[in-house]
């Protein structure tokens, strides 16, 4: 029986990165250096092939997507955007330090206010990973690539990857990620996929 590749990538880096503010649905672009630098991993590496392409429909996801797979039509799943932090959007902890939604939401108490609780996240990523899943099962399509956030892809790993490893226990840098083997039987079974590789192909 054949098994499903599903490639995912993180997104290069966005204006205003670096100055620890958490940005989850604020749509940023590119920064300048972002962009060159996945256009420079795109030429120096081999990133795997994709018969369809998935974003966030973030502008940070969709303009990567479009860089790394430029011969490929880009859809956004919506269910692959970034967390949603409600008032905490745009800020750094520094300026949040006397707020008591902050504190409770760092003790995993609470909410961002008009935000989602990391439950809230983790349920709909993985509800958007099993449908797409199913889909290329159903549909016969072997190698999809979704290009989306760290913590979008940190939560899939967590939640399907084989070996396990805590949702905190992995970093992915800008332009990488990881290739995702779904086996039908074991998937059908057990909801598990093989972390397969590394990406891009540095080797």
């Amino acid at each position: 029986m054949k098994t499903y590749r599903i490639h995912l990538i993180r997104h290069a880096e966005n204006e205003g990165a670096g100055e620890g503010r958490y940005i989850g649905h604020t749509d940023l672009p590119l920064s300048e250096e972002g962009r060159a630098c996945a256009l420079q991993m795109r030429d120096d590496y081999a990133y795997p092939y994709a018969d369809s392409v998935f974003c966030s429909p973030l502008k940070r996801c969709r303009e990567t997507a479009e860089i790394l797979y430029p011969d490929k039509e880009v859809v956004d799943l919506p269910g692959f955007i970034e967390c949603n932090f409600g008032e905490f959007e745009n800020k750094t902890a520094d300026e949040l330090r006397d707020n008591e939604d902050f504190a409770g939401w760092l003790a995993g108490k609470n909410a961002p206010p008009f935000g989602e609780t990391s439950r809230d996240f983790g349920k709909r990523v993985c509800e958007c990973f099993e449908k797409l899943a199913d889909g290329m099962i159903k549909s016969g399509v072997f190698n999809v690539a979704v290009v989306t956030h760290a913590g979008v892809i940190a939560a899939v790993l967590a939640a399907y990857g084989l070996p396990q490893a805590p949702m905190h226990s992995w970093v992915i840098p800008h332009c990488q990620g990881y290739t995702l083997l779904v086996d039908p039987s074991i998937w059908m079974r057990g909801k598990k996929a093989e972390i397969f590789a590394e990406i891009p192909d540095i080797t």
